[in-house]
């Protein structure tokens, strides 16, 4: 039987074996890797709800028992997956900036992978009911914060990083979630910027 791209699924009952010459800690730290990608995957795809062990251990193409093996529950899974997709977000967020400027990157938030940002969303909304989620999405905001504030040349606490950071947010929830015309947003972000530098 096959998964994903080809991938065989195991089945449950399957033991877990090392590959020949693998150090055990090599293949945790891939096993856990890949459950945690499977997980993200899953996040992005179907949301909050579609992140289950079985569907985690499915898509990784891994036994049921690795998923509780390496996450104890699904909100430790969860919280780590949030996790990695905020840190990914983050060092993607930060490249561009480098790389095309501060108005490139915000006009690429709102033509971003809108199921990858309903993911982000959903998740940092689900974080006000969640203390170990809220850390991660206080280091969402704070990271974004940061990237403003080097790329304006300001402190981070400097209000006007932060004005643009809230209105950045909006427009970007705004966009996702009711998918309003791209060019309005454009329109706001061109003003903020302009008031803010």
């Amino acid at each position: 039987m096959t998964g994903r791209a080809g991938r065989p699924v195991v089945p449950d009952e399957e033991p877990e074996r090392p590959q020949p010459g693998q150090p055990q800690q090599t293949r945790a730290r891939r096993r856990r890797a890949a459950l945690l990608a499977a997980a993200v995957e899953l996040l992005t795809e179907g949301g909050f709800a579609a992140v289950t062990h079985r569907a985690v251990a499915q898509r990784a193409a891994l036994p049921l028992a690795a998923t509780t093996y390496y996450f104890t529950s699904r909100d430790q899974l969860l919280a780590e997956a949030f996790g990695l997709l905020v840190d990914s977000e983050l060092a993607t967020t930060r490249q561009w900036v480098s790389t095309h400027g501060l108005r490139a990157v915000l006009e690429e938030v709102v033509e971003a992978d809108r199921m990858r940002q309903l993911a982000l969303w959903e998740l940092y909304v689900h974080a006000g009911r969640d203390p170990v989620l809220q850390q991660i999405a206080r280091r969402w905001t704070d990271g974004c914060v940061a990237v403003i504030a080097e790329a304006l040349e300001l402190p981070a606490s400097e209000t006007r990083v932060r004005l643009l950071y809230t209105t950045v947010s909006a427009l970007w929830l705004e966009h996702v979630v009711e998918q309003r015309p791209a060019d309005d947003a454009r329109v706001l972000l061109d003003l903020a910027l302009r008031a803010v530098t």
